[in-house]
């Protein structure tokens, strides 16, 4: 199994969820998945904590499974990609926590 990167994110004040879904579906979502690095780039929008009503401290969860951490690194250095990751970080996400996770 390759590499599995968690990232937890909010969105910037102002940044509505119809917005950033709909750049997500039509942008990041397609770009990224058609990296050869990548086995599979899912989004998800955070609902509450479970078995509560309380409201996660994260708005949205990505889960990328990367067959080939060099690969990646070398895919996502790429200037159509560098382009996205600078949207993202600077327009669309704060708080951001990258995990690196490996299965037992």
């Amino acid at each position: 199994m390759g590499q599995r990167i968690i990232v937890l994110f909010n969105l910037q004040d102002g940044k509505s969820k119809d917005d950033y879904e709909q750049w997500a579906r039509t942008k990041d979502i397609p770009a990224v998945n058609k990296l050869e690095s990548i086995d599979g780039f899912d989004v998800f929008r955070a609902e509450s904590l479970l078995f509560s009503d309380a409201q996660s401290p994260y708005e949205y969860i990505e889960i990328l499974d990367i067959n080939d951490m060099d690969k990646f690194g070398e895919e996502a250095s790429q200037e159509h990609m560098q382009a996205i990751a600078a949207t993202f970080q600077s327009e669309i996400a704060k708080d951001l926590v990258f995990i690196n996770v490996s299965q037992l």
